[in-house]
């Protein structure tokens, strides 16, 4: 079911999406808020950050104490691992899942994202907040935006030269593509900057430039720069992978809003451009939380250990009402999904 672009237009600052009375989403928000799911969990959230903080710690100490030696590489994995963990800590202070307090959140998505992982914080928010108000939208969405892949038909046609062969062969590329995305996001990060106004962009410059100078200290002062680039090539690939992996079940194969159909309110906008993947503990784990992805769009500012919780409610919500609510196995998720690209590409295979 399509909509229209009036429609998609995004609400003001503040303003509720969705949530007006008698529609398809109030009833389920009124459940979910007596049963107090909205409530935020500073206490797990303090002990996240704080585990999180001292394994990055013990492995920072590892490598200065292993020092010039191959065995220190050893270490890149686990710090890829952390570092997406990092990551999901600033993913959910952006979306305000820590804590009420704005200015708390971005200082702690300032730390995790900027200083930590060299990564800008508002560079992050603007476009994912984008992605969430508008999510598989082909123009309003920038994560279905044409660039590297493609994603739909419409866009594989106009494709050409190297971006061709890209597109006729994503699907076999898109997760060797993800060993790049932990550079990406620096570089884009550094870019954003330009946009940002002048005090935001001094802190956040100065925390990016922080991270690459201690991150390049720390290596090159532990060992020689042929280890060094081997780890830091190594680190950054499996950052990128993980990153990948957690992200690309969630929205790629699933609904594309018709930006010139009919209406969708907020809860078909949300459930039907996402998809669930099964677990348990580690599952949850690996994926930050990431895979109650209709949860979490539906309840952005949800604590992410409500996100199991709450997931019945929703489930049993879109059953009574019809609505398509998709699950499947990790494995699946991705099968789905690069199987989607692999079509989206069929048409330049054949040409």
């Amino acid at each position: 079911m399509p909509l229209t672009a009036a429609a998609l237009a995004e609400p003001p600052p503040g303003a509720s999406v969705g949530q007006t009375p008698g529609s398809e989403f109030a009833p389920l928000l009124r459940t979910v808020k007596g049963q107090r799911l909205l409530k935020r969990r500073h206490g797990w959230y303090a002990r996240e950050i704080a585990v999180n903080a001292l394994a990055l710690a013990g492995v920072i100490t590892g490598v200065a104490l292993i020092g010039n030696s191959w065995w220190s590489l050893l270490l890149a994995p686990v710090l890829a691992v952390l570092a997406a963990r990092t990551a999901f800590i600033g993913h959910d202070a952006g979306h305000s899942q820590i804590t009420g307090s704005s200015s708390v959140s971005r200082l702690i998505g300032l730390l995790h994202g900027n200083l930590l992982l060299g990564m800008s914080h508002s560079w992050w928010n603007d476009k994912h907040n984008r992605h969430h108000a508008n999510p598989n939208h082909i123009d309003k969405d920038p994560d279905v935006v044409a660039d590297v892949l493609v994603f739909t038909s419409e866009q594989a046609k106009d494709r050409a030269g190297f971006r061709r062969w890209l597109t006729r062969n994503q699907a076999w590329l898109f997760f060797p593509l993800t060993l790049l995305e932990g550079v990406a996001l620096k570089v884009h990060g550094f870019q954003d900057l330009r946009r940002q106004p002048p005090r935001e962009r001094a802190v956040e410059a100065l925390l990016l430039v922080t991270h690459v100078v201690a991150y390049a200290a720390l290596l090159l002062t532990s060992m020689s720069l042929g280890k060094a680039l081997a780890f830091a090539a190594l680190h950054q690939a499996l950052f990128g992978l993980h990153l990948g992996m957690a992200f690309a079940p969630n929205h790629k194969g699933m609904e594309m809003p018709d930006p010139y159909g009919e209406r969708w309110g907020h809860l078909r906008r949300q459930v039907l451009t996402s998809r669930n993947v099964r677990g348990a503990v580690l599952t949850d784990w690996f994926l930050g939380g990431l895979n109650y992805q209709i949860e979490h769009h539906l309840f952005p500012s949800m604590s992410r250990p409500h996100l199991r919780l709450v997931q019945p409610l929703v489930r049993a919500h879109c059953q009574e009402l019809g609505i398509p609510y998709a699950e499947t196995g990790l494995v699946d998720s991705y099968r789905q999904a690069l199987r989607h690209m692999h079509e989206v590409g069929e048409p330049l295979r054949v040409a």
